[in-house]
C-alpha cells in the first residue's frame, strides 16, 4: 500500500543506494546491503553488523537473507569477496519468516557453520511453510479468496497454481535456531542490541534496537514510504491482525525520534515518531473509507479493495490487497461497526450495524 511522505522525514544518506554486491556503511559497524526482488517491490536490505564470537573470533551478524534464487546468490557471494574484510560470518539473524527475509537464511547457516537467531514462531511457521505443497497459494486458498468476492476465474487459476509457492523462495529452512524474545538483549560486537517484538504483519517480527549506535533495524514493521502489508489470510480465517500491528507501532514509540531507522524496503530515515503517526492516520482513513462503504452497501473484501487501492493491481499485489482489505473489515468487525453474513452465494459481506449520521 503506497503511503508517500519524504518532505516529513530525513534521509541521511540522501539517494545514495548500495549497488549489487556493495555495501555502505550506515552507523560504526552497520554496514547496508541492498537485494533484488522479482516483484513491484523490486529490493530489500538487508544489514550487517560486526560481531564477535564467544571464542574471542571476529565477524559478521548478516540480518535477513533475501530470497532463494541464483541473482540472490551471486550478489552474496560478491558481499563475501568485497564487503567482508575477510572475517567469516558468525550468525544470521531473521527478523520474520516472510521469504526475502528468510529465504537464504539456511544457506547462508550451512556456508558459515553457523546458528539461526529467529523468534520461535516464525522459525516454526517458516519450517511448515516450506514443508508444504499448498502454503500461500493452492486450491484453500484460491476458495478463501472465492469466499471473500473475488470472482476473476485468471486470478484464481493463478492463485491456485502457485502450490510451491513459499517453498520456491524458501527451499529450506535450518533444522535448528537459536530464540529471540521481546525484551531480549543481546550482545553483537560491541553494542548490545534490544529485541522488540511486533505482531499483525507476521507471527512475531522481532525489531533490532541499540541505543548506543542510535541506530533501529525496523524490519517491516516501519517503512518509509509505503505502509506495512497487514493480512488476513487463510491459514488464520478469522484473524483481527490490523489492531495488532498499530499496538505494535506504537510500542515502538519508546525508541527515540532521533534513532536512525533501517527499515527492509525504502531508504534510512529519521523521524521514527513521525511516521509511527503517518501510520496511524492513514489507517484510521483506510478504516473511515472502509466503514463508509458498508455503510452504502454491504461490501465483501473484493468490493472493497476499489475504496482502498485506487490503482491497477498485479495478482501479487492482489492477493496482499485482498487479505488486507479483509484486515480493515475484521478491525471494524471486531470495535462492532459491521457484522458479517454469508450470502446464498457464499461470498462472505460485511453490514453496517447504524446506519450513516449526516447533518
Amino acid at each position: 500500500m503506497s503511503l508517500s511522505s519524504d518532505s516529513a522525514l530525513q534521509y541521511p544518506l540522501g539517494q545514495r543506494l548500495p549497488g549489487t554486491g556493495e555495501a555502505i556503511e550506515v552507523a560504526p559497524g552497520v554496514r547496508w546491503v541492498r537485494m533484488g526482488l522479482p516483484f513491484a517491490l523490486d529490493h530489500i536490505n538487508l544489514w550487517l553488523l560486526r560481531d564477535v564470537a564467544d571464542d574471542g573470533r571476529e565477524g559478521w551478524a548478516i540480518v535477513d537473507a533475501g530470497i532463494a534464487n541464483d541473482t540472490t546468490r551471486a550478489a552474496w557471494e560478491q558481499v563475501f569477496a568485497h564487503q567482508l574484510d575477510g572475517l567469516p560470518v558468525l550468525r544470521v539473524i531473521v527478523t520474520h519468516m516472510h521469504p526475502d527475509h528468510m529465504g537464504l537464511a539456511d544457506w547462508l547457516c550451512q556456508r558459515f557453520d553457523c546458528r539461526l537467531w529467529i523468534s520461535a514462531t516464525d522459525w516454526g511457521a517458516a519450517r511448515l511453510a516450506s514443508q508444504s505443497t499448498t502454503s500461500f497459494g493452492g486450491e484453500k486458498a484460491a476458495a478463501f479468496f472465492a469466499s471473500h468476492g473475488l470472482t476473476d476465474p485468471a486470478a484464481l487459476d493463478a492463485v491456485r497454481a502457485r502450490r510451491n509457492y513459499y517453498a520456491s523462495m524458501v527451499p529450506s529452512v535450518p533444522t535448528s535456531y537459536r530464540r529471540l524474545m521481546d525484551g531480549q538483549r543481546l550482545r553483537i560486537g560491541a553494542h548490545e542490541w534490544h529485541a522488540i517484538a511486533g505482531y499483525g504483519h507476521a507471527p512475531e517480527h522481532m525489531a533490532l534496537h541499540a541505543a548506543s549506535l542510535g541506530v533501529l533495524i525496523s524490519g517491516d514493521m516501519v517503512l518509509p514510504r509505503i505502509s506495512t502489508n497487514v493480512s488476513v489470510i487463510d491459514l488464520e480465517p478469522e484473524a483481527d491482525p490490523l489492531p495488532l500491528y498499530l499496538q505494535s507501532i506504537e510500542r515502538l514509540r519508546s525508541v527515540p525520534n532521533s534513532t536512525l531507522v533501517l527499515p527492509s524496503h525504502g531508504r534510512p530515515f529519521i523521524g521514527l515518531h513521525t511516521r509511527i503517526q503517518q501510520l496511524h492516520d492513514h489507517h484510521a482513513e483506510r478504516l473511515a473509507d472502509a466503514l463508509a462503504a458498508c455503510r452504502e452497501q454491504p461490501m465483501s473484501a473484493a468490493d472493497l479493495m476499489p475504496a482502498l487501492f485506487r490503482r491497477a493491481l498485479d495478482l501479487h499485489q492482489t492477493t496482499f490487497a485482498m487479505g488486507e482489505s479483509l484486515a480493515h473489515l475484521h478491525a471494524l468487525q471486531s470495535r462492532g461497526d459491521v457484522r458479517a453474513l454469508r450470502g446464498d452465494d457464499g461470498v462472505w459481506r460485511f453490514h453496517a450495524t447504524a446506519p450513516s449520521h449526516t447533518a
